[in-house]
């Protein structure tokens, strides 16, 4: 079982630079994507053999969050717990046999951390969401987390302490996710690889010289361990100023 995660920073943008040419080569069974930027009747996607669950943000050219599977899922959920009224299309959350599908789009502390707040109360509300589906079946959470973990997941660490997305507060609930009892796929399988990221500036040269930061992520339940094949990163597509992520692993069964 193939899994894609890719904040595309506008996917009519990412269209015009060659997301469906990478969508169809990758062939992956569950395909998500972050910052569509889009509302409904925005952009029509022939996906054959894909069905399509998108949530959009309520303010025009914002956030969402879309899956796209080959297999139905049993239900689907917008929104955090009981909470369907998501204005900003952060969350999708889909149910299959054996498992929870999470997609997600982390909300950004910002430059001068004026978001700090919001962002930390968010990570409670989902750490809550995430418990209650992994109580129910194990999860394969991802998407764009916004928070490079340890040192080794970007390339200036030193000069980025306590900046937005790697304060203490930021990678201290991101610690506490894992130590709840899930697995970053990633450094399961690179535990000291350095250099390997998934968002650059869009700065000159930034990318090129693989300055980047790693905040895209897959994330399982540890009793998937087992299941898992491989993780990898395609630092190489371009289209984006994040680029995709994949999961292998064999699907799980209820």
């Amino acid at each position: 079982m193939k899994l894609v995660s890719w904040n595309v920073n506008g996917l009519r943008a990412c269209v015009r630079k060659g997301f469906l040419e990478y969508f169809h080569r990758i062939n992956a069974d569950i395909f998500c994507v972050q910052e569509t930027k889009l509302q409904e009747g925005q952009i029509q996607l022939e996906l054959e053999g894909y069905h399509q669950y998108w949530n959009y943000a309520e303010r025009k050219g914002y956030s969402g969050t879309a899956v796209f599977t080959k297999k139905k899922p049993l239900s689907v959920s917008y929104g955090l717990g009981n909470d369907t009224s998501q204005p900003e299309g952060r969350i999708l959350t889909l149910e299959y046999e054996g498992f929870y599908l999470v997609n997600v789009y982390t909300p950004n502390s910002q430059r001068d951390l004026a978001r700090l707040d919001i962002r930390l109360n968010w990570e409670d509300m989902f750490l809550d969401h995430i418990k209650a589906l992994d109580a129910k079946k194990p999860v394969v959470l991802c998407g764009d987390l916004n928070v490079a973990h340890q040192e080794i997941d970007l390339k200036n660490y030193k000069t980025n302490h306590g900046n937005s997305g790697f304060t203490k507060e930021e990678r201290g609930k991101m610690t506490r996710l894992l130590e709840t009892g899930f697995i970053d796929t990633l450094r399961y399988f690179h535990p000291k690889t350095e250099g390997i990221y998934t968002w650059w500036s869009y700065m000159k040269t930034v990318r090129e010289r693989n300055i980047g930061w790693r905040i895209d992520y897959f994330i399982v339940s540890n009793r998937l361990e087992n299941y898992l094949k491989d993780s990898q990163v395609h630092a190489d597509v371009l289209g984006s100023d994040h680029c995709p992520i994949m999961l292998s692993l064999e699907e799980p069964k209820h």
